[in-house]
């Protein structure tokens, strides 16, 4: 995750240095308070404004000041559930850890256990679900990569659980530990879908997950811009009707690890980028679209399905679809849906 941290006193500074030192897996940079400037930190005059400038930037930002700073602070810049980050408060001591904001799908709440179980602190989480250990669609969704089409829907579910009301399920992938308020049923007047068709509504109020589970594999000439990769792609996925927030990640032939591209490309939309030698690619299994002059240029006869393929570890959806001098695959990633999963911070 990319965390950052605000602190407004001497002791704060501490702390934020402590925090950034225990959590060396996550990307931590750091903001002081202009009177009390620190080694390694951003310094800044109103706390507002720096949230401001950065509110859309992270992951995740933790405060370490009085509570109502930090509600002061963040409440211009707040949106949606579904694009503001994790939020959380920290007294300056240490002694408590507070999730403020998107404790479900932003992940404030699992950081919040994350970040007192290693300073030995007091979590403090008030999300209903958690407090009373009932099922959450928002926490299964986001441990188990599923996109939510319906926060009003996903809304509607979590106060029907808390009422004790039976949820209907229905999942065209196959999962483990279902939880006993989840029924197999058709039968229910709320009810979660888990497919990868938006429009099926089984139930009269439906919460379709759908699964982010689509690598898409890249081939493309020197110097093509993120511009001509974005379209090939867009025009790619409408031709077989996918969403492009489906996409988890994307890969090429190591040979385009640099390629700027396609870093832009990736760091713009925040998806990871893998890359395999010729070798590796070409062991993939499979039937692949092959071109010689690949071949001859970069040592395997096919750098787009072949890449997705061995990436994901399923199977191919799009075979290569060529525009821009840019060539696209897509293959998906197997699902196993797990209702103890946790949500990963990294």
């Amino acid at each position: 995750m990319k965390i950052a941290l605000l602190s407004v006193t001497e002791q704060g500074n501490f702390l934020s240095r402590h925090l950034a030192e225990l959590f060396t897996e996550h990307e931590m940079h750091r903001f002081c308070f202009y009177r009390h400037p620190e080694k390694n930190a951003v310094s800044f005059r109103m706390i507002s404004q720096q949230t401001k400038s950065i509110f859309s930037q992270y992951h995740a930002l933790i405060f370490i000041c009085a509570c109502g700073i930090a509600v002061r602070s963040i409440a211009p810049c707040i949106h949606s559930k579904a694009t503001d980050p994790a939020v959380l408060v920290l007294d300056d001591t240490g002694k408590f850890v507070i999730s403020l904001l998107s404790g479900h799908l932003g992940g404030a709440n699992a950081l919040t256990e994350e970040i007192a179980e290693k300073l030995h602190a007091i979590p403090v989480i008030t999300t209903a679900t958690d407090t009373g250990k009932k099922f959450s669609p928002d926490s299964f969704a986001s441990a188990n990569n599923l996109l939510i089409t319906d926060l009003s829907a996903a809304k509607e579910i979590a106060s029907a659980v808390l009422a004790g009301e039976k949820i209907g399920f229905y999942s065209q992938y196959p999962y483990q530990n279902k939880p006993a308020v989840l029924l197999e049923t058709l039968q229910c007047r709320t009810g979660i879908c888990i497919t990868e068709n938006s429009e099926y509504q089984p139930f009269p109020v439906t919460l379709t997950l759908i699964p982010k589970n689509l690598v898409l594999g890249i081939g493309c000439k020197k110097g093509t811009s993120a511009v001509q990769i974005a379209e090939t792609v867009r025009k790619a996925l409408a031709s077989v009707q996918i969403l492009e927030n489906r996409i988890c990640a994307v890969s090429s032939i190591d040979l385009k690890k640099e390629e700027k591209g396609l870093l832009e490309f990736c760091r713009n939309r925040n998806l990871p980028f893998a890359t395999y030698s010729a070798e590796m690619l070409s062991s993939a299994k499979g039937e692949f679209t092959a071109s010689e002059f690949v071949k001859q240029v970069t040592g395997t006869d096919n750098i787009c399905e072949r890449s997705a393929v061995i990436h994901s570890g399923g199977k191919l959806l799009l075979k290569k679809y060529a525009l821009n001098g840019v060539t696209i695959a897509l293959a998906e990633c197997p699902v196993i849906l797990d209702f103890h999963k946790r949500r990963k911070l990294s």
